[in-house]
């Protein structure tokens, strides 16, 4: 039954991302009910998995402490910038991933992403600069986080889950 579930979930789950990441671009929103999609696909990879690559205990750790992290730092941001530095949906969406990832490879996605998201800044800055001829201060920059958060999520997740086509034998 797995092998026929597993492809499925698995399928689903990129289709889900590349859903969050297009609309993410697009209005700087990561919709719940698409989220939320992730957040149970997560569990239910680790359900017919039977827990090979994270126990239920370190699933709902990692979920909880890479949501709470990102929400300190959050609050520290807009504490200092006196705005929305990061999305709820962001804080979520990596809520999420640490079901997927658990606590040996979240906290990996979560610092590709955000290096990921970097190059994205720069790039738009160079984007803006060859286009309009706007100079784009890069301490004001406002970017959506969830893209750069789900290649992250992605080449960690392809990373771990690198032997899942032995396991599901």
């Amino acid at each position: 039954m797995s092998g026929v579930i597993l492809p499925l979930i698995l399928t689903y789950s990129v289709i889900i991302l590349s859903i969050l990441f297009a609309i993410d671009l697009r209005t700087r929103l990561l919709p719940n009910r698409y989220v939320m999609q992730f957040f149970f696909l997560g569990i239910s990879f680790h359900v017919v998995t039977g827990f090979y690559y994270s126990s239920p205990t370190n699933i709902v750790i990692a979920a909880l402490l890479s949501a709470g992290i990102l929400l300190l730092i959050r609050g520290i941001g807009n504490k200092i910038y006196k705005t929305d530095t990061l999305g709820l949906g962001d804080i979520k969406l990596i809520g999420a991933a640490g079901i997927w990832l658990g606590t040996d490879f979240i906290f990996l996605a979560i610092s590709l992403g955000a290096i990921i998201g970097i190059f994205h800044g720069i790039a738009y800055i160079f984007y803006k600069k060859v286009t309009t001829g706007e100079n784009v201060n890069f301490a004001r920059l406002s970017i959506p986080a969830g893209p750069s958060f789900i290649i992250g999520i992605i080449i960690i997740a392809i990373a771990k889950f690198h032997n899942l086509l032995i396991i599901a034998n």
